[in-house]
């Protein structure tokens, strides 16, 4: 009952929100369902004649049905950009097979006797498809439109990877914070608006025969009116920000920038792999970033100062399950080998050889690791088994390939690596219940959205490198029995990031700038 509570007043506090992201959601599922229907009906109609044509157009939409919904996405973004285009576009090959399959289907289906009793009286080739034809078949074409719309409702959750909006902030945002609320505010509404729209749709199914030939007309209108319901936001800002889902939730993220810079510029939610690039393309002006990002360099983008420190320092370092660390004593001192080997720099040219140069992390983990002399051939790999984990970005898969190949060649373990794992508070219970025992973290990150300290113990640690690393050292050996060992030696912080030529041109360099100019453009 507790947790009912608790998500109906979390549901209640984001209502405007929520209600804005249906509206979104809605528009976005109509709108690339309007466009599947107004290509797949006549394309279904088409291949009804054409036999021989059938097989090659159903083989081509199920190849397209087959790729998986991210992937679909990530081809679209070099095409069309991020924003709504690319999820319509997404989203309607996605419901083009059950449209045309159903429509090919209805069609042939239909007896030929009535077809040439038709043509008997009479009647021409059009007028046997839209008197007989069509709505004999609508039925077995409407079972295929609802099919396609409880697909799109679902797959239109990871339009907001691209910052198209949808509930899927909800849900990546609830994903990236642990926090259960968020996700079920999401997929709640997901879930009940595919079985608000299949039902609405069954209801138009079971129209009499008579009345069907009024559906080729009332169906296009409703999906019309309802793709109505998607606005593209903050089309007039002078400013836009892109944030990940992470950071829009965090004290030092978005919701720092609110309190204490009193920042309030309009805001999309975009996918950490993508917000980079929209930002060089000029469909961002402002992104939360990481100060080691090697994207800075490649699309010349520069960080703005926190001059009111709300981010504080993120050195990272590995982080292990003390009860593994007492069974396997030496892995420490394997683990220790790169404490002070990286700096910024260095780590900003890794992330640059694989963000943007697109290298494999495990030759870039490899060729650095020979450059300061530590590679070593892997030994037999037979005195147990190490798990390591890491999140879903680059620097992390570059960190993880060079612990695993330190491991190799020091000990006698063998190393399992399970990387992607989402966000942070994923790879903390894959540690705290025992799915992984190492990973790479960063000390920001285990303060505040970990062990989420005190205002006052967040004044007197703020901005102090090694007190920020012993508070969370003796926090996570006494809380979870986890041991943070020596830092890497980078700092790779929260920023927010500009193009390099616009903050020039505006004259911003630190966050207390942009708040100024964002104020004043709203006067």
């Amino acid at each position: 009952m507790e947790q009912s509570q608790s998500l109906w007043a979390f549901m209640l506090q984001q209502s405007d929100k929520l209600w804005d992201q249906t509206l979104a959601h809605i528009g976005l599922t109509c709108i690339s369902l309007l466009l599947a229907v107004f290509i797949g009906l006549p394309l279904g109609i088409w291949i009804s004649e054409r036999k021989k044509v059938a097989w090659m157009v159903l083989g081509v939409a199920g190849v397209l049905q087959t790729i998986p919904s991210i992937a679909l996405l990530g081809f679209m973004i070099p095409l069309l950009g991020i924003g709504a285009v690319p999820a319509i576009a997404a989203l309607f090959l996605y419901a083009l097979l059950p449209v045309i399959r159903n429509t090919y289907t209805g069609i042939t289906g239909v007896d030929p006797a009535i077809v040439e009793a038709a043509k008997g009286m009479g009647m021409n080739k059009w007028q046997v498809l839209f008197q007989v034809q069509l709505p004999l078949a609508m039925t077995v074409i409407l079972a295929g439109i609802r099919t396609a719309t409880v697909i799109n409702v679902g797959v239109a959750t990871l339009a907001a990877y691209i910052a198209a909006g949808g509930l899927g902030e909800f849900i990546f945002g609830g994903i990236a914070l642990n926090n259960t609320n968020m996700i079920l505010s999401g997929a709640i509404p997901a879930a009940l608006l595919a079985i608000f729209l299949d039902f609405l749709l069954s209801l138009i199914q079971k129209t009499s025969f008579r009345r069907m030939r009024k559906i080729l007309l009332v169906l296009p209108l409703m999906l019309l009116l309802l793709s109505s319901f998607y606005m593209i936001p903050f089309s007039g800002a002078k400013l836009l920000g892109g944030f990940t889902p992470e950071f829009m939730g965090r004290e030092d993220g978005y919701l720092g920038l609110k309190s204490k810079y009193k920042l309030n510029i309009p805001t999309v939610v975009i996918g950490d792999a993508v917000m980079y690039k929209a930002a060089f393309e000029k469909k961002l002006d402002v992104i939360s970033g990481y100060s080691t990002d090697g994207r800075l360099v490649a699309f010349d983008l520069i960080t703005l100062e926190d001059d009111q420190t709300i981010f504080p320092p993120y050195y990272a370092a590995p982080m292990i399950r003390q009860d593994f660390l007492h069974k396997h004593p030496e892995v420490e001192a394997v683990l220790n080998l790169l404490a002070g080997t990286i700096n910024d720099s260095i780590m900003t040219d890794l992330n640059y050889r694989v963000d943007h140069l697109k290298q494999l992390p495990e030759m870039v983990a490899k060729d650095f690791l020979i450059r300061n002399g530590l590679y070593k051939k892997p030994l037999n790999g037979n005195g147990g088994t190490i798990r390591l984990g890491s999140k879903i970005f680059g620097e992390q898969y570059i960190l993880i390939n060079m612990y695993k190949i330190l491991l190799e060649g020091n000990t006698n373990l063998k190393v399992v690596t399970r990387t992607g794992l989402g966000g942070t508070k994923i790879c903390f219970d894959a540690l705290t219940h025992d799915e992984i025992d190492m990973c790479p973290e960063y000390t920001g990150t285990g303060l505040l959205v970990i062990l989420q300290p005190s205002k006052k113990e967040l004044e007197q640690i703020m901005g102090h490198r090694e007190m920020v690393y012993n508070f969370v050292k003796t926090g996570f050996a006494k809380k979870y029995q986890l041991q943070w060992l020596q830092p890497i030696g980078f700092n790779n912080a929260y920023a927010l990031m500009m193009r390099r030529s616009q903050a020039s041109k505006l004259h911003i360099k630190t966050i207390s700038d942009l708040t100024n100019y964002v104020s004043n453009e709203r006067r």
